[in-house]
This record gives C-alpha cells, sequence and structure tokens, in this order.
C-alpha cells in the first residue's frame, strides 16, 4: 500500500511544474560469505546522472557525510572495522575551501560482521545527502535489509555489482585523479627548480660536469654517461617516494588531510624544515653514509655513476631535505597512494635535467650565474615560504577539533607577519646568520620584495571580512572566525543590539549573511512580519548547500537584492540539515516516513518544506502572506540577479 502511494505521489508531483520531489539515490544490499561466521555486507548506491554522494570521510564544517548505522543492538553480530569505500573523487570545494570526496554514478560500501548461529537478516540505516550543480537534496535515512540466507547468490550479486562499476564510475574517478597527479607533478617540478638554486645543490653543477669531461673519451660517451647520471637521480628519489607510499598505504593516504595529529606532526616538520633553511641549523645525514657512497662511485661504470647520483642526494639533503619532506608530506595529504611517487618524478626530473644537459654540453656553463650570496637569498625565501604553508597543517587540526584556537583573523594575523618580515629581508633591512653582506639590492630581489609587500597588503582588509579569493584554500573559511561577514557583525541572541540594528527581536539572529536580520524559527519569523507588516521570505537552505552559499555571495550581495531583504521581508532561514536535537515536546512521528520519529531541527524543516512545498532540494525561496498563502510561485537556484530580483519585486507588489 505504500509503495502505491509513493508512485501516485510520484505521478501527480510529475504533471506539477513546480514539483520538485527528488530521489537521486537508489540503495541496494547485497552479502558476501568470508566464513561460517563472518560476512562482508555489501551497500550499492546507484547515484542519477548530474548527481554526487558524499563519502564518510568530510571534514568538520563540510556537507553532510555518508553514515552506515547497523543494529548490534541484540548482541548476535558483531561490527568488524569500519565501513570502507571506493576511491571517489577528491576536489578543492571553493565554498567550503576544504578538500571534499564525493562519488558519481554508483558507490560500493562494505562491512565486515561476525554473526552468531540462527542469524537470517542484518538490518541498518544509511544516512546521506546527494547534491548536483543547482540543488542538495536534505539529510535522508534509509533502511537496508541484509539477507544471510542465499550467500552464494549473494556473494556473486556483489562480485558483478562490483564487475559493473568498474566499467562505470571507475573510469570518471581515474579522469579526477589524473588531474589532481597533474598538480602534484607540476607543483613539485617547480619545486626542482627551486632546489636547484640553493647553495647546496648550485655549485654541484659544474663540478659534476668536470667529472664527466674528465671520465669521457668520447663525446658520445659523455652524453651516455650524463643521461645514465640523470637516469639515476630520477630512480633515487621516486624509489623514495614508493616508500613513502608503501609505508603509509592507500587508507592512510585518505586519512592524512583530517587527521589532528598527522595534521600537527606535519605542522612540527615544517617548522622545523623551515627554521633550518632560516639559518639556525642544517639538517644533515651521517657523514659516514657520504664517505660509503663515494667509495662506490671511485668503481665507475653504471654503478659508479649511480653511485655519483646518489652521493648527491645526501650532500644536498640540508637543502633539498625540507622541500622534498614537504612535496611528500603535500601529496600523501592529498589521499592518493600514486601522489608520493609522481611528487618525486616532478622533482628529480627538475633536478635531473640541468646536470645531465650540463654534462652532456659542458660548454653552457658559461652561460651559468656565479654562485654567491644570491643562493642563499633563494634559501631563506623557500624557509618563509614553508614557514606560511605549516600554518595550514596547524589550521587543519584545529577546524577538525573545532578548538577555535586558530581562527581565521588569527591565521590571516601569521602569514601577514610572515610575509612582511619576508619583504624587510627582501629589502635588506633584516639579515640572517649566514647572508653576504649587502652593498645594493639587485633588480631581481627588490622585485621579489615589492611581490612580499603588496601581498602582505593584500590580506590586511582580510582581518576585517574581506573574502582573500586569491588564498581562499589556505585560511579557515569565513564563518570560522570572530567577525565571519566584517565590522560590524556579532553572533547575537534576541534582546541585544548589534552595529547596524536595534534591539534583536526574539528568536531572530544575525547568522544571515550581509548582516540581514533573520530568523531560524518558522512560527517566531512569521509572527514577527505581522507585527511590522511586512511579508515573510522563507529561506530553505542548508549548512552544507554549495548553492545555498553561492546564492547568498553572488546574488544577495548585490546593492538592490540586498536593500530588499534587509528592509521590506522578514526572512526566515530554515536549516535542513541542521544536527541539533528537537526539544522533548517537539518530538514527533514523520509524516513522510511512518514509524519514526523526528529527531533533529534541520528533519522538521526538511519535512515541512516537502509536505507543503512540495520539494526537497535547496536552495529554495517561497514568498508568502501572513495567511501562509504564496505571493508568487517559489524558486530555487537563480544565479541571474536580475531574474531574481524581479521575482523579489513581483513577490513584494502582490503583498496586500
Amino acid at each position: 500500500m505504500r509503495k502505491f502511494l509513493f508512485v501516485l505521489t510520484v505521478l501527480v508531483l510529475s504533471f506539477s511544474g513546480h514539483a520538485q520531489i527528488l530521489n537521486p539515490v537508489k540503495w541496494s544490499t547485497s552479502v558476501e560469505k568470508l566464513s561460517d561466521s563472518e560476512y562482508e555486507l555489501v551497500s550499492k548506491a546507484t547515484i542519477e546522472s548530474g548527481w554526487h554522494l558524499y563519502s564518510q570521510k568530510v571534514p568538520e564544517d563540510g556537507p553532510i557525510s555518508t553514515t552506515f548505522t547497523y543494529d548490534d543492538s541484540e548482541g548476535t553480530i558483531k561490527i568488524v572495522g569500519n565501513t570502507s569505500e571506493e576511491e571517489g573523487h577528491t576536489i578543492d570545494d571553493p565554498v567550503f575551501q576544504m578538500k571534499i570526496k564525493y562519488f558519481e554514478k554508483s558507490a560500493i560500501f562494505k562491512q565486515k560482521v561476525k554473526v552468531q548461529k540462527g542469524v537470517a537478516t542484518i538490518n541498518a540505516f544509511v544516512e546521506f545527502m546527494a547534491c548536483n550543480d543547482t540543488n542538495c537534496t536534505p539529510p535522508k535515512e534509509v533502511d537496508l535489509v541484509f539477507n544471510l540466507a542465499n550467500n552464494k547468490e549473494a556473494a556473486e550479486a556483489s562480485k558483478t555489482i562490483v564487475k559493473a562499476d568498474k566499467g562505470g564510475a571507475v573510469s570518471k574517478n581515474k579522469s579526477e585523479s589524473q588531474k589532481g597527479l597533474w598538480s602534484i607533478f607540476i607543483i613539485a617540478f617547480f619545486s626542482g627548480f627551486a632546489a636547484l638554486l640553493t647553495p647546496c645543490v648550485f655549485p654541484m653543477i659544474p663540478m659534476t660536469v668536470s667529472f664527466f669531461t674528465k671520465q669521457s673519451k668520447t663525446k658520445a660517451k659523455g652524453i651516455r654517461n650524463a643521461i645514465i647520471y640523470g637516469i639515476s637521480i630520477i630512480v633515487i628519489y621516486v624509489l623514495l617516494g614508493i616508500f613513502v607510499s608503501l609505508i603509509f598505504g592507500a587508507d592512510a593516504l585518505n586519512a592524512l588531510s583530517t587527521n589532528v595529529w598527522f595534521n600537527i606532526a606535519f605542522f612540527i616538520l615544517l617548522i622545523i624544515f623551515a627554521v633550518s633553511f632560516l639559518g639556525a641549523f642544517e639538517i644533515m645525514l651521517p657523514n659516514k653514509w657520504a664517505n660509503k657512497v663515494d667509495s662506490q662511485a671511485d668503481k665507475g661504470g653504471f654503478i659508479g655513476i649511480f653511485f655519483m647520483a646518489l652521493a648527491l642526494a645526501i650532500v644536498s639533503f640540508s637543502c633539498t631535505g625540507p622541500i622534498v619532506g614537504t612535496l611528500l608530506v603535500q601529496a600523501a595529504a592529498g589521499g592518493s597512494q600514486v601522489g608520493p611517487i609522481v611528487g618525486m618524478l616532478g622533482f628529480s626530473l627538475a633536478i635531473a635535467l640541468p646536470f645531465a644537459l650540463f654534462a652532456a654540453f659542458p660548454g653552457w656553463l658559461n652561460s651559468l650565474p656565479k654562485s654567491g650570496g644570491w643562493l642563499n637569498t633563494v634559501k631563506v625565501v623557500l624557509g618563509f615560504l614553508e614557514l606560511a604553508l605549516a600554518f595550514k597543517f596547524l589550521s587543519n587540526a584545529d577546524l577538525v577539533l573545532q578548538a577555535h584556537f586558530l581562527e581565521r583573523e588569527v591565521f590571516i594575523a601569521i602569514w601577514i607577519a610572515i610575509f612582511g618580515v619576508l619583504a624587510f629581508y627582501l629589502f635588506g633591512k633584516i639579515q640572517l646568520p649566514h647572508d653576504s653582506p649587502i652593498t645594493h639590492i639587485s633588480v631581481g630581489r627588490l622585485s621579489l620584495g615589492l611581490i612580499a609587500l603588496s601581498f602582505t597588503i593584500y590580506m590586511v582588509p582580510g582581518l576585517w571580512g574581506a573574502p582573500l579569493n586569491l588564498i581562499n584554500a589556505f585560511p579557515p573559511p569565513q564563518h570560522y572566525g570572530e567577525s565571519p561577514y566584517g565590522v560590524g557583525f556579532t553572533k547575537l541572541g534576541s534582546g541585544t543590539v548589534s552595529a547596524n540594528h536595534d534591539e534583536i527581536p526574539e528568536g531572530a539572529h544575525l547568522m544571515a549573511p550581509h548582516d540581514i536580520l533573520a530568523f531560524n524559527d518558522y512560527d517566531k519569523g512569521l509572527a514577527y512580519a505581522k507585527k511590522v507588516g511586512k511579508p515573510v521570505m522563507i529561506d530553505f537552505t542548508g549548512h552544507a548547500c554549495v548553492n545555498c552559499r553561492k546564492m547568498e555571495n553572488n546574488v544577495w550581495i548585490k546593492p538592490d537584492v540586498l536593500d530588499i531583504l534587509k528592509n521590506d521581508v522578514v526572512l526566515i532561514s530554515l536549516y535542513v540539515d541542521d544536527k541539533r536535537p528537537l526539544a522533548d515536546e517537539d518530538v514527533v512521528e514523520s509524516k513522510l516516513n511512518p514509524g519514526k520519529k523526528l529527531k533533529y531541527i534541520g528533519q522538521k524543516w526538511s519535512e515541512l518544506q516537502t509536505i507543503k512545498y512540495k520539494a526537497n532540494t535547496q536552495p529554495m525561496y517561497v514568498l508568502m502572506d501572513h495567511n501562509e498563502e504564496n505571493l508568487i510561485d517559489p524558486v530555487a537556484y537563480t544565479p541571474d540577479v536580475e531574474t531574481y530580483l524581479n521575482w523579489l519585486k513581483e513577490g513584494i507588489s502582490n503583498f496586500k
């Protein structure tokens, strides 16, 4: 009967011009028997084209993650480990300013369990949300039932699922991951060139070329030896990348970006690297390692050339080590097991090319600049960059813990101090231990100083809420700060006064952007609208709704729209993903899912939207009068400012 009513509802809604009840994710289950008492529960999500499902591993303050809950209340089953999932896509989300993993087309999740004899089924439920380019569905719970009876058939079904999935979603995943790997490669390649210009590496070029020109009897042999030397450098660093990948493994790498202790460890490590580059001490490998390698290099032939390359890596470690370490940290934190290998390939290629080319064509040496104090300047600049990057990892840990120790303003202030001091250093106002006396400032050094100073000045407005789009991937998000929306904004409750408002009415708040007065309670907002004689605008939104933030940042901010939202309507923002529990007296049975109770505030608003407005995606905007009748048809994501403004004006003009 329930299925019939559901189908009937969908048919009715399909003929409604504004019906938006969407169900883009379908779930199916299967079981694979591992032993007499151990099973693997397989949950498959089939996702409609254009939609995506978020991973279980989503950072704090990000969108709603996919969460599985298995019923083990009777003690007849034991959950073994965590629910595993596929690789998926990883993107740098511009709205949440974090790396977020999600799935398209399909996704498979697996959970191992141990069961007692006589258990025939296992019940569970999954909570998730889905989004496309214009909408997000509210968080939804779906019941899952795993039948342990026909295990052989279930195992075959599970294999079929995996096989089918490999033909579709995995190919797209590979395409996305390739983009990330290319980024790692390019960054590593340019980092290799930066390492080349340090005092530990640059002077080694003429020494190496001199060796090859003396040892090679013919030009052809010299070119051959130079190529072998370059390849040896690449092999050594790539082996290091492989070693890191094998040590951590894919699962550990995926966890790095949000793991508190890894991020704190990386912060400490980069601080050590930065202090080393600034001249406090040198990070050196044991001298006996270099001596042993040098003795092997004297053997000549392919083996001798390889050990010469290894000697270069060891001797130059005090300069290349911090850069290599930073690259490995960044690549590993990206969650890809191949990342460290690709990073070391790019880095070593940049190092190997000049050595090989100058060894093959020694006449080019005359075009090289002479060694000098400028090499130490390059090293110091890299030290400041390492120092700035270190605080990004500390910020990651702080965001996960929600400790509010390193809020946005504090982070930006630290970066202003770092790059401000860097500018003074480049202008010659500050000297460090290994610097040569400065008699004049070169054009290159002056240019770098001006860039650092300009960047410092650019960041200053960020202390008062400016978005700082050039670096929005680095500081904490704007809401994670003392003044998320700039001067005059405070997180106020009822009965308090802000810089831009009189006394805040009961139930209102200033958590809407741009200092708009908003209510987060439907009844209180409606009562206030009747009191002041203004129409109501309901904003069905979500903390994890990307397009809601786009509307607020790109459309609401326009002067004409903002003026209406502040002065001509009473805004009621209802967050469908609000995870705060409902008061005991407000906990009622769901009308959409009989037998289940509404537990969270967000579920209450989500059900209101679905039942009253026949829609379940956000954002959605409703203009209504005091009798709760629509003044104009509701609209969803409307990125065109003129269209949205005309909708507001027409709806308000219909208010009597």
